[in-house]
């Protein structure tokens, strides 16, 4: 089987298996990780078509692919590479869930130009590493396989040392910025891509180099949504309960692709994902990401807000 040729949002980057420790629980999780996780089911969750590039070891498990399935999410282009490991994390949060240490145990191989299906088009194609594993040659191969670039840099942005310890290196990619139309990133992220402190300043840097829309997640302080010469500040949507905000920033950006490509303005669709963001954070990893018309209920309640530029 052929991945979609007309997906709403195609992710590209590699699946994790993650290994998640919290502090109400002695004994980690272990689950399904990685941005194009979340963000493809996310898509899904919200209604719209979803197709995933990535590439794992054979230690994935099977039943991670037959819940993507079953999902409706199209993971035939997936590829599993014999004697190789799954990109994998190790998380540990600490009290308040306010920070955690992230450690990388495996790594899979890079993906390819080889790697993306002939077929493979979309209205939204999003760019999300959590490993380097997506070179420049490929992130330009994808502008003409979408209508819409977007790119979450976090794992361009990722130096890991021998013990596996991650820290951010300052690495502002000119020419790949160029090829974007939607940024997403922290806030810490967007100051190791611009070097500037300034979120202000980080935002400018990062439109002057041709993007159209960038976003900032700052997990409990909300979101900045830049758009067409407006600075928002996009509420976070207050949680019923707080679990694990692993992976909020990528359901953000899978929310906010889906409205986007159905011609919603830019500040409903940063409603959107602070809504979906904030119903991910009530359980563990990728294992529920909530209900749709909570989802959108939630969103509702932002967006009646009064939000200043």
């Amino acid at each position: 089987m052929m991945a979609q040729q007309n997906a709403d949002v195609a992710v590209v980057g590699h699946f994790s298996i993650d290994s998640i420790r919290l502090p109400s629980r002695a004994v980690p999780f272990v689950v399904m990780g990685g941005s194009v996780a979340y963000a493809s089911l996310t898509t899904k969750l919200l209604g719209g078509t979803t197709a995933v590039i990535s590439k794992v070891g054979e230690d994935f498990p099977e039943v991670y692919l037959q819940r993507l399935r079953q999902e409706g999410v199209d993971v035939s282009g997936v590829v599993k590479v014999a004697g190789e490991l799954t990109t994998r994390f190790e998380l540990e949060y600490n009290s308040d869930l306010s920070s955690r240490t992230l450690r990388l145990k495996n790594k899979a191989p890079a993906i390819t130009l080889d790697d993306i299906p002939r077929s493979l088009h979309a209205k939204a194609v999003h760019v999300a590493p959590i490993a380097g594993e997506i070179p420049y040659e490929v992130v330009e191969h994808l502008r003409g396989r979408g209508e819409v670039l977007a790119l979450d840099p976090q794992g361009m942005l990722r130096s890991f040392d021998d013990a596996g310890n991650v820290t951010f290196r300052f690495k502002a990619e000119k020419r790949l910025l160029g090829l974007v139309d939607i940024y997403k990133s922290s806030s810490e992220e967007i100051q190791a891509t611009t070097g500037l402190s300034d979120l202000n300043a980080a935002v400018k840097a990062v439109h002057d180099f041709g993007v159209k829309i960038v976003l900032v997640t700052m997990g409990a302080k909300g979101a900045v949504l830049s758009a067409e010469g407006a600075l928002h500040k996009i509420p976070a949507c207050i949680c019923r309960k707080y679990v694990d905000p692993t992976g909020a920033g990528d359901v953000f950006i899978g929310a906010f692709l889906t409205e986007y490509n159905r011609q919603k303005d830019a500040v409903w669709c940063a409603c959107v994902g602070s809504a979906a963001a904030s119903s991910v954070v009530e359980s563990v990893g990728s294992t529920v990401l909530g209900d749709k018309e909570d989802i959108y209920q939630r969103a509702h309640t932002i967006y009646e807000k009064e939000i200043k530029p």
